[in-house]
Formats: structure tokens, C-alpha cells, sequence
């Protein structure tokens, strides 16, 4: 067995449920975080040889999961954009899909509730989401989300007080506005 079959097999296996939980957390469709999940270990199984052991497997998986989540999210809006400019594809549910919220980790009662959270944790900038994310659904520290995203500590503490802060805005507007109706 080559080595690098040898070092990806236990990867994988203590990394795959970490990845999907990311990946459907920042994409809230169960097809889109299989297929950014087999992404992500299609690119670590390329990426072994030149690892170079800076940071943990976890970190540099973390990263990784959220580039792929933050390519596929922006590859499937520039085909919406596309579709909304008139070409059509034969699969038109792709484009006009959102997201169907499919996360089972989230009763069916909390769906709705949940989808409208999420749609406005989507609204974030992409570093206050993925702060947001990595700290308030994944649990990590501070300063493991800080090696994750390469940047300070206390840029991390002020990426998510933002995030805090304007989900919390945006969310006292859409409950006032339900109050209203």
C-alpha cells in the first residue's frame, strides 16, 4: 500500500464527520456538503505529500473544508447569476435553489426557524460567518479559530462581536416585522 494510502486512511476516517457538519453548516443542503466533503478529501489526499506540518491535521483540514465551502457557494451564485441572465439549464431547481435546509441534526418543527437564522447568518461577511460558525456551531476556542484563519486572536474576538452584533440587528428587524403581520 503507498504511504500516502497509509496516512489518508486514518485522516479521513477521523475527519469525514468534522468536514460534513462544517460543510452543511455553511451550506444548509445535505447533496452540497456530501459533494464539498468528497471535494475536501479529494484535495487533502493530493495536498499529503506537500503538508508540511506547520499546523495540526485538524487546522489544515478546517481550512481547507472552509475554502471549498466558500469556492462551491460562490461557483453555485454565479450560475444563478447566469440563469437569472437567461441561459437556461436543463436542471433549473440547481440554479433557483437556494437552499432547501436540509440539516438533520435540526427537528423538523425548527426547520423553518432554523432556515430563517441561517438565512441571515448567510448575509455575514464570509470571515464574520466563519468565525461565527467555527466558534458558536463547531465550539472552538479563539485562538484555535485564529490558526484556522490565519489572522489574530483578537481579530477573531472582533470578527464575531460584529457577527453577534448584526445577527442580532437583523434578527430584532425580521422578528418585528413578523410581529407586524
Amino acid at each position: 500500500m503507498p504511504k500516502q494510502n497509509v496516512i489518508f486512511e486514518p485522516i479521513y476516517h477521523e475527519f469525514k464527520v468534522m468536514v460534513f457538519n462544517l460543510a452543511l453548516h455553511y451550506l444548509q443542503n445535505i447533496e452540497d456538503a456530501e459533494e464539498v466533503t468528497q471535494d475536501v478529501f479529494v484535495k487533502v489526499y493530493h495536498s499529503l505529500a506537500q503538508f508540511q506540518q506547520r499546523s495540526s491535521y485538524k487546522t489544515w483540514i478546517y481550512r481547507i473544508t472552509i475554502n471549498q465551502c466558500l469556492d462551491f457557494t460562490k461557483k453555485k451564485n454565479s450560475r444563478k447569476r447566469l440563469y437569472l441572465f437567461g441561459q437556461k439549464s436543463e436542471n433549473e431547481r440547481e440554479y433557483l435553489n437556494t437552499t432547501n435546509f436540509e440539516h438533520p441534526g435540526i427537528l423538523m418543527e425548527n426547520q423553518e426557524a432554523a432556515a430563517q437564522l441561517f438565512m441571515v447568518i448567510n448575509t455575514l461577511t464570509e470571515n464574520q460567518k466563519t468565525a461565527f460558525l467555527l466558534s458558536k456551531l463547531d465550539g472552538l476556542s479563539n485562538p484555535e479559530i485564529a490558526e484556522i484563519m490565519e489572522m489574530s486572536i483578537s481579530a477573531v474576538e472582533s470578527l464575531i462581536f460584529r457577527a453577534k452584533a448584526s445577527l442580532q440587528e437583523k434578527l430584532s428587524k425580521k422578528f418585528n416585522e413578523y410581529r407586524k403581520k
